[in-house]
């Protein structure tokens, strides 16, 4: 199977590294014209840079968009989409009894309120050219939710709720909405994370990964964080003309810790 996306325009939400990064370089590398997004600009430049070096049509436009002002700059200099990534995300373990309200309202902003507010600003004209694709980067922790950052749980099982809603809107069109379910993944993020635990633990950096996987994962069939492109692959898939038939689908890619047959 050849995935031909030329001719398509591509916005993915927090890419200026990690899943977000991987998943515009798969895009740009099935045809996309790829938009890449973030909220410092010399970030946005250096990974527009990076991307453009591999021959990949790209531009970069810097917004933050966990703020309704940051999207509606965002839409205003990219007024169509045909492939919307919902990748934008933060993360942090923290005890429940430590979360205050700010948190709790910071992470629903990121993580949920900017896929939001850009399906509602690009929907309208995917339905009208009857073809396009919004996916949400949720995770397993939305349906495993982690008692070590119940905060962020939340945020991915809701993910997962408006994804599916705004399938229901596509129906009888060549609109797609779905889900993409990483487990762990070693993004920069992550790494730093782990190179934490390690510190903390007197490990390696290969040693603290195995172990959080047995303690905070034991379900997980891969035994292993996953890479990058591995998520990316799944993604690059599902927002291609071939995945016609798949909508309104939360599409597990992780390693089998959701211990589940459906």
């Amino acid at each position: 199977m050849k995935i031909d996306l030329s001719g398509k325009t591509a916005l993915i939400t927090g890419s200026t590294a990690g899943i977000g990064y991987a998943i515009a370089k798969g895009l740009a590398g099935s045809g996309a014209d790829v938009v890449i997004n973030g909220r410092g600009r010399d970030k946005v430049d250096a990974a527009a840079r990076k991307l453009e070096g591999t021959g990949a049509k790209v531009r970069g436009i810097t917004a933050d968009v966990s703020t309704a002002a940051g999207c509606k700059a965002l839409v205003t200099a990219l007024p169509d989409v045909d492939i919307l990534i919902n990748n934008a995300g933060i993360f942090e373990p923290k005890n429940f009894v430590d979360i205050p309200d700010e948190d709790w309202s910071r992470f629903f902003e990121v993580n949920v309120m900017s896929g939001v507010r850009l399906s509602r600003a690009y929907l309208a004209g995917m339905l009208k050219r009857n073809w396009g694709r919004i996916v949400f980067i949720s995770s397993e922790s939305g349906l495993n939710i982690p008692v070590e950052m119940i905060h962020y749980g939340m945020t991915k099982t809701a993910q997962l709720s408006v994804a599916r809603g705004l399938a229901q809107l596509t129906r009888g069109t060549g609109v797609t909405v779905n889900s993409v379910l990483p487990g762990p993944t070693m993004s920069e993020g992550v790494e730093t994370f782990v190179k934490d635990l390690a510190k903390q633990n007197g490990q390696s950096v290969d040693e603290a990964a195995a172990n959080f996987v047995k303690q905070h994962r034991p379900s997980s069939l891969l035994q292993r964080f996953a890479s990058v492109d591995e998520i990316a692959n799944m993604v690059v898939y599902i927002a291609s003309k071939e995945a016609s038939a798949t909508n309104g689908a939360a599409l597990r890619a992780e390693g089998g810790i959701v211990n589940t047959i459906a």
